[in-house]
């Protein structure tokens, strides 16, 4: 895998999932860890670390851990059944209050109240909203606990790691594209308050032992935002944060889960290492992975493709077969690439898995 990072031929493809979901591992695989799955299976580990992440879409995401005197997140739970969870959460700062609510199930987290309410209330978040310090210790404990069994990938601190991403958890999506237009002073400012922060955070990352650090996000990709709003609102903030973590060593992955047509250019020049998730048409991405490898060529290296809903959970041995050996021939065939599921799966067959990561075995250089 770290071959395929650096852009390198290793001896077979690497093959691994997308974040290995809670809810699936208890479902279908009797509560085992994420790495004893990939173990199970014979997939390349890629291991996703959150503590002190800040992730609202974990399910089991503890909000008031970073809660501070001048910034109290009060969590009030409505609805406690795990299939409908319910949480309004109030913040208290000295210059007032904000509120916000997420729903959810088993699987994920999602907002049904965004935070931004008022143009002010960004000043708040600029003044009292806090930024954790990543604690180096519990990331080496993991680092060693994958060994050579695959990779340790982080994230930089938020709701979502790149900040156009993040903001979109902060205001409602088609409310921050509209502002972009109406009021494009304000969306600066507020992704200027979230790259200072999330600047601050990297400074605290010195040392920790991540073999891979992910930006970016799905509200960043051409299937919601056009190319001219993502060279204006993502890319020079992007930049930044890719600048800051190259200035301590880390290999940057930037996450695009819909769609890259049209913005191709932008992410090779945001200076990340390599881009994900390649989603195909088939599952909502605007090109093929091998469209958007002859554009990239090998500038970066590669991961995703793998639609893992129509592909597979739901498709037929021989399907999935076919496609693991087409994106190898297609995308992975000058090295540089892990095969990798393009996001998350809940329902799919453990035997569906099993092929999968057989047929990927297949595939050697």
């Amino acid at each position: 895998m770290l071959r395929a990072l650096a852009r390198e031929k290793p001896d077979r493809l690497p093959a691994t999932v997308h974040q290995w979901q809670k809810y699936h591992l208890d479902t279908f695989l009797g509560g085992l860890s994420d790495l004893e799955a990939f173990g199970m299976f014979g997939l390349d580990a890629s291991i996703q670390y959150f503590q002190d992440m800040g992730q609202f879409w974990l399910t089991d995401a503890e909000f008031t851990k970073f809660s501070t005197p001048e910034w109290r997140d009060e969590a009030e739970v409505l609805s406690a059944d795990p299939d409908h969870r319910v949480c309004r959460h109030t913040i208290t700062t000295p210059g007032g209050a904000l509120t916000y609510r997420t729903e959810g199930n088993r699987m994920t987290t999602w907002i049904t109240e965004y935070l931004i309410k008022h143009d002010d209330d960004i000043r708040l978040i600029d003044k009292y909203m806090p930024v954790p310090k990543l604690d180096p210790a519990p990331v080496s404990r993991a680092y060693d606990t994958v060994g050579d069994q695959g990779i340790l990938r982080g994230f930089v601190w938020g709701d979502q790691a790149g900040c156009w991403q993040h903001a979109a958890c902060l205001i409602d999506t088609q409310d921050l594209i509209l502002r972009t237009f109406d009021k494009p002073d304000w969306v600066h400012e507020l992704l200027g308050i979230l790259v200072e922060k999330k600047l601050r955070f990297i400074e605290s990352m010195k040392g920790a032992r991540f073999d891979l650090v992910e930006t970016g996000g799905g509200a960043a990709s051409s299937t919601l935002i056009s190319p001219a709003l993502h060279r204006e609102y993502c890319l020079p903030y992007d930049k930044k944060m890719h600048d800051a973590l190259h200035a301590l060593g880390f290999t940057v992955v930037y996450h695009t889960c819909g769609g890259t047509k049209g913005i191709e250019e932008h992410i090779v020049g945001n200076g990340c290492d390599a881009s994900e998730t390649l989603a195909p048409t088939s599952i909502g991405g605007n090109q093929e992975p091998w469209e958007f490898k002859a554009k990239i060529g090998r500038r970066l290296a590669l991961i995703g493709g793998l639609d893992q809903f129509n592909i597979l959970t739901e498709g037929s041995p021989e399907v999935i077969r076919a496609m693991v050996f087409k994106l190898f021939e297609k995308v992975g065939f000058e090295g540089g690439y892990i095969l990798s599921c393009c996001d998350h799966f809940f329902e799919t067959p453990p035997a569906n898995i099993r092929i999968y990561a057989e047929a990927a075995r297949a595939c050697v250089y």
